[in-house]
């Protein structure tokens, strides 16, 4: 049998020990004064457990802690006290009333005060672990700021919106729904000596070296508050570079020497005899496989048995394909929209919008490649842009006409193959004109574009 500890440890300090266990398993309401300070002693005990630990998981995962764990570290350390305490009297010897309904309510009551005091630390302490971050020097944190910081730090901190709220831009291929949940609520840091223009292109350019983004369109206000946040990737694949009416087909040739995608080939066959099959862009070369860009008709009449031949012709200036090459890897989109009667755009001038004008097509007339300044937009203008996503966003705004109810009506094109707005007369050939928009060109289009339309007006470009 085991002595009780009073035995073992001597007589005045075990009874010192005996009289403090014994009091501290004897705190009831039956003593509301020493009940309420044991009772506040364990709120902010657990608070204080929770907000270290909130404090330590933010600063070494740099991210929020769950809820549950700071709820389940709060009520573990008022049950670990609870229960030391009621072991220390069973081994002094005494034999405290554990199972009396005051000291079963004591007990519930303590764990409740616990659950509820935990995510106040939980809370209190992510807040204080962003903000010293933020005064350190971190770049990026997960969560916002307090107010207090926001207006006496020396930066401006802008909050991405939750993944519900991240847009998918139009006329680009959605992100994924993992790297949406991964930008949000993140709050970025920067300067706050920094203009508005800055900002924004400074969030862009971090967003998209940072998360692996492609397009990024947003909106933010002179506080640096996102007010029109969206996200697309680039488009993947071969098919997003065809053109209507054109294939990618890949056969068995002997390439060229040195032959790289881009260049202008033709296919041979010798059996029986020398005879040309097509003419198509090459693509790509693996080995003896060649894929060669062509038209449809062409790629109907290549079999495969292979044994072609493939010969390089001289390079010959393709505007049409530089322009849409080097499009697809801007940051600027193209996009055409029509002015609708009774809207802000109708009756203003090419000069006083903030996009590049590529063409107007008038409801009556050809035509117009890089117009005027001077041109003045009337209902029912086709115009086709080029620009970035919140610029044409804007146009796009402008160029809604007024329904009956009041509704803003709008008609917006989306972007889509390159080379057949290309096709405009004039457009290929127009050098540089494309970059500011001030060519005094008016020269009027030999002939009209075909266009597809949509169902309710919309013209793809």
């Amino acid at each position: 049998m085991i002595p009780p500890l009073t035995t073992l440890i001597g007589g005045e300090a075990g009874a010192g020990v005996a009289v403090a266990a014994a009091a501290a398993v004897e705190v009831g309401f039956a003593r509301p004064r020493q009940a309420a300070v044991t009772l506040v002693t364990f709120a902010v005990v657990a608070a204080v457990v929770a907000g270290s630990a909130a404090l330590t998981y933010r600063w070494y995962f740099r991210s929020e802690i769950p809820e549950g764990v700071t709820g389940l570290l709060g009520i573990s350390v008022v049950a670990l006290y609870l229960n030391t305490t009621s072991l220390g009297s069973v081994a002094v010897g005494d034999n405290p009333a554990l199972l009396a309904p005051e000291s079963v309510l004591f007990n519930l009551v303590s764990l409740g005060v616990a659950v509820v005091m935990a995510p106040v630390g939980r809370y209190a302490g992510d807040r204080l672990a962003v903000d010293v971050f933020a005064l350190s020097g971190a770049k990026q944190l997960e969560g916002e700021l307090s107010g207090v910081l926001r207006a006496v730090g020396r930066f401006t901190a802008v909050t991405l919106p939750s993944a519900d709220e991240i847009e998918d831009m139009d006329t680009y291929d959605p992100v994924s729904p993992d790297n949406k949940t991964e930008l949000a609520d993140t709050t970025m840091l920067f300067s706050r000596k920094l203009s508005p223009a800055e900002l924004r292109e400074r969030l862009v350019s971090r967003i998209k070296e940072e998360y692996g983004i492609g397009y990024v369109d947003v909106d933010l206000d002179a506080d640096g508050a996102i007010e029109y946040f969206a996200v697309g990737s680039r488009a993947a694949g071969l098919g997003p570079t065809l053109a209507p009416g054109s294939a990618a087909v890949a056969v068995t040739a002997d390439p060229p020497n040195n032959a790289t995608a881009g260049d202008t080939v033709q296919l041979w066959r010798d059996d029986p005899e020398p005879k040309r099959v097509a003419t198509g862009e090459l693509r790509g070369v693996a080995d003896d496989a060649v894929t060669v860009a062509l038209d449809e008709s062409d790629a109907e009449r290549l079999t495969e048995e292979g044994g072609y031949r493939l010969v390089t012709l001289p390079a010959e200036p393709q505007a049409d394909r530089e322009f849409a090459s080097l499009l697809r890897n801007a940051d600027e989109t193209m996009a055409s929209l029509t002015v609708e009667a009774g809207s802000d755009l109708e009756g203003s001038t090419v000069g006083e919008v903030d996009t590049v004008v590529a063409a107007v097509r008038p409801v009556d007339g050809p035509v117009q490649p890089i117009p005027r300044r001077a041109y003045a937009f009337a209902a029912g203008d086709l115009v086709y842009l080029v620009g970035r996503p919140d610029a044409i966003r804007r146009f796009e705004a402008a160029s809604a006409g007024v329904t009956e109810d009041g509704d803003e009506e709008t008609d917006a094109g989306d972007l889509g193959d390159l080379d057949e707005v290309a096709d405009l007369d004039g457009l290929a050939d127009s050098g540089g004109g494309l970059g500011d928009g001030d060519s005094a060109s008016g020269d009027h289009a030999d002939g009209p574009v075909e266009s597809a339309a949509d169902s309710d007006g919309t013209q793809r470009s």
